[in-house]
């Protein structure tokens, strides 16, 4: 047990190292390192939109191919090989300066970008179905995915931490961050490799059974607990990706000087392994709806301090510690209650199917990712920030304008999740143990 929760884990490093890159700096790379007119970032922007809510539903099929997926290596790890390699070549041309500007640039940024989206989600997919099925144990789950939770939280922060300095040490330009980028995926597919090889995969379920396309919309679609809990995270990470999706811009424009994003992203970091390490001692004292309730509370007071604080590092490092110790226990516990919805689904539905309910994960990652950086890159434009030539050229209201759609608007959405998780969803502890008892005693559980 032990060796498939650290080796699975492993995995996360280098995935959240690529996925920060896009989620994060691909519009960074865009408006200020290739230096987009706002003509193009128009159409850029409506690009990421449109293509991230196209993959989010390729997600929901990428499920259903994986469920319906049957080797002598497992449904899984064929696809997360695939995936990863996939995944590794398209990253670097994302980042790539091929010379092209106007409409040679736009339509190849479509289609690299369409063509990362099919690779993300073709491993993606097959990486986190992978979880549910390695114990039926919530308490192990946790552990589980709170260590995953640990190493991504490491992946994604060596990034945030060492982009910055180290393309500038190589000269800021497109080829720097295109270095920078080839290693960091040859470290994804190091670190994948470790799952892949690493996991023993135990026989603790039935094998899913065949899906077919109207199985899948229903496996979704009818089970009512799974879909509160997509709005719920939904809403929580179209807040949490707006707050760190505006970040370098915040440092570079707001406070004057965007070195200090990698000092504060440190604190960031350590303050999410913290809320990760902590959680499966929380776990173990409060209930779920508790520990929620708590998060929820100390974003909350975070958001204020951040939006009301002046222009220095202490008083904006305390609201980073409170966000992002908040935000850590929010993404371990919506990926438990993702996991426990299989379950769910099994017992009301009387088909179990891991991936086709495990893609809804990513897919809520990614429609929110798409609002997200859709609201990012319409601010920038419509404030001045993209068309600025130094950050002095940015006015007062055009400051105010980012911090609103930073910090007011996420937190909005945060508290909204909540209220939707508070009066709809239904699955805690007992109930889930009622589900696995009552499972077994019809013999759908080994």
């Amino acid at each position: 047990m032990r060796r498939n929760r650290v080796t699975f884990a492993a995995g996360t490093f280098g995935r959240d190292m690529v996925y920060t890159l896009q989620s994060m700096f691909l519009i960074f790379f865009l408006t200020d390192i290739l230096d987009l007119p706002d003509s193009t970032m128009w159409w850029v922007s409506g690009i990421l939109f449109g293509a991230r809510i196209f993959d989010a539903f390729t997600d929901i099929a990428m499920g259903g191919i994986v469920d319906n997926t049957t080797t002598r290596w497992g449904p899984y790890k064929p696809w997360i090989v695939f995936g990863a390699l996939a995944s590794a070549v398209v990253t670097v041309l994302l980042f790539t300066d091929f010379g092209l500007r106007g409409t040679g640039f736009v339509v190849l940024f479509a289609v690299v970008y369409l063509l990362w989206g099919l690779a993300w989600t073709t491993n993606d997919i097959s990486y986190w179905a992978l979880l549910p099925a390695l114990s039926l144990d919530p308490k192990e789950r946790e552990k589980t995915g709170s260590l995953a939770k640990i190493f991504a939280t490491i992946g994604l922060f060596t990034v945030v931490v060492a982009i910055l300095p180290v393309t500038n040490a190589m000269g800021g330009d497109a080829p720097a961050w295109t270095t920078f980028v080839i290693v960091v995926v040859l470290i994804m597919l190091a670190f994948q490799a470790i799952t892949v090889f690493g996991v023993r995969q135990p026989r603790v379920t039935p094998e899913d059974q065949h899906t077919t396309v109207r199985e899948i919309i229903s496996a979704v679609v009818r089970n009512d607990q799974l879909l509160w809990t997509a709005l719920a995270m939904g809403l929580f990470y179209t807040g949490y990706t707006t707050t760190t999706t505006f970040g370098t811009y915040f440092f570079k424009y707001a406070y004057g000087d965007e070195n200090m994003y990698s000092t504060f992203a440190i604190v960031l970091g350590v303050s999410q392994l913290l809320g990760f390490m902590m959680f499966p001692a929380l776990g173990r004292r409060f209930a779920r709806r508790t520990i929620y309730s708590l998060a929820t509370a100390v974003i909350v007071v975070g958001y204020l301090i951040f939006f009301f604080a002046p222009m220095n590092m202490i008083p904006i490092g305390i609201a980073g510690v409170l966000l992002f110790v908040g935000s850590a226990a929010m993404v371990v516990l919506f990926m438990m209650f993702m996991t426990d919805c299989i379950e769910y689904g099994q017992w009301k539905l009387g088909r179990r199917s891991t991936a086709v309910t495990y893609a809804l994960q990513p897919f809520v990652v990614k429609v929110s990712s798409a609002f997200a950086t859709g609201i990012v890159g319409v601010n920038v434009i419509l404030t001045g920030i993209n068309s600025a030539a130094t950050p002095e050229d940015v006015t007062e209201g055009g400051l105010m304008g980012m911090k609103v759609m930073m910090m007011f608007v996420p937190l909005a959405l945060i508290v909204l999740g909540y209220v939707v998780y508070l009066t709809r969803y239904k699955i805690d502890e007992a109930f889930h143990a009622r589900i696995v008892a009552d499972l077994k005693s019809r013999g759908e559980l080994l």
